[in-house]
């Protein structure tokens, strides 16, 4: 570990002198209240220029372990109410939460009867591809609901998460989750989670990580830190490495952040230089200006239960801090598709056409 003689004004846990004076004299509790709670004063959707399509791709639903077998939770994401349960053989399952009998809402007090799931209502049970299996008390079942449902919703299960695979017109899976080794490493801690909602668009949000300059002007950084950008092969996946200047009170360290990102649903983040950490960024639509974000993090037990245990507990605050800061501008962005950029702000046109391949429709103008 390198270390250089560092001003005040550079040290990374000097709260910047814009957003940062938003929150800077909040408590803790009124700060995680803040993370969550809806703005009272964000224009329409209209207004934003939000409403765009739903990008297709995996996204994560929720933890593996928030579901046991036989179990059945009611989700909302992509403006739709779904229904999750997990079989008895251990396999994970999602609809769309209406029966197809009567609408009852299936996440609320429906239950699993062996793999299939029951409706509260009139205790019609599901398949996963929303076939009806039995009805107790007919005597034959209506052939409509012999077919399964027009809209999929495949699960898997990876990095200790559920994920499912979002396409409006209802096709397979187009590539496979990635897997990060250290979300399952028996050497690396149980996952330490924060949440955030965040009233803003998914691009915004993504195209975050190209804007090389805000690090300086949102983050307090330094300076602007160099990127290695990498586009991939024209498919879904794509990555950076950031090489950054991070102020501890005993310098400058200088460490390197690397991303990954498959599609537009997931991405992990490494982080070395003062304590190795990865990220796991699961951030899901609910609705068009509504997203649902939790941090994962994990890091080595030896150094999170060492002698660098402080340092790793700094990192990971400050990175919670950067969300912030970032989300003070998120929850009232407006996208602009025709954005004025100039030659310090980063790849932001290579990063959209990127990201325009998950748009189905192709009239979608980015």
């Amino acid at each position: 570990m390198h270390t250089e003689t560092n001003s005040a004004h550079e040290d990374a846990r000097t709260p910047p002198a814009l957003v940062w004076r938003m929150l800077e004299n909040m408590s803790r509790e009124e700060l995680e209240e803040w993370r969550l709670s809806e703005p009272k004063n964000r224009a329409s959707v209209e207004d934003r220029n939000l409403d765009l399509p739903f990008p297709c791709g995996w996204y994560p639903a929720l933890l593996s372990d928030e579901l046991g077998r036989g179990e059945v939770k009611p989700l909302r994401y992509f403006s739709t109410d779904l229904v999750v349960w997990r079989g008895e053989d251990g396999d994970v399952r999602m609809l769309d939460a209406y029966c197809r009998h009567l609408g009852a809402h299936m996440g609320f007090g429906g239950k699993v009867t062996g793999n299939l799931l029951e409706c509260p209502f009139h205790s019609w049970k599901y398949n996963g591809e929303g076939v009806v299996e039995e009805i107790d008390y007919a005597k034959r079942i209506p052939p409509q609901v012999k077919r399964p449902c027009e809209r999929q919703w495949p699960v898997a299960e990876a990095n200790r998460w559920i994920w499912f695979w979002y396409h409006p017109e209802g096709k397979e899976p187009q590539w496979d989750l990635a897997h990060v080794p250290e979300a399952t490493d028996e050497d690396w801690t149980d996952y330490q989670i924060f949440e955030w909602n965040v009233w803003g668009s998914l691009q915004n949000m993504a195209e975050n990580g190209v804007d090389t300059a805000h690090f300086k002007y949102i983050h307090g950084a330094g300076d602007v830190p160099d990127y290695e950008f990498d586009w991939g092969d024209g498919g879904p996946e794509r990555g950076a490495r950031l090489f950054v200047n991070l102020g501890t009170p005993r310098g400058v360290v200088k460490g390197e952040i690397s991303y990954r990102s498959v599609g537009p649903g997931q991405s992990y983040t490494r982080f070395t230089g003062i304590c190795e950490t990865v990220l796991i960024s699961c951030i899901t639509p609910v609705e068009k200006d509504h997203a649902v974000a939790r941090f994962c993090f994990t890091q080595p037990k030896a150094q999170k239960d060492g002698p660098q245990g402080g340092a790793a507990k700094a990192i990971i605050k400050d990175i919670c801090k950067q969300f912030d800061q970032d989300k003070v501008v998120w929850d009232r962005q407006k996208y602009l598709p025709d954005a004025l950029v100039c030659d310090g702000d980063g790849p932001i046109g290579k990063f959209r056409k990127w990201y325009s391949q998950f748009y189905v429709d192709e009239k979608v103008e980015i």
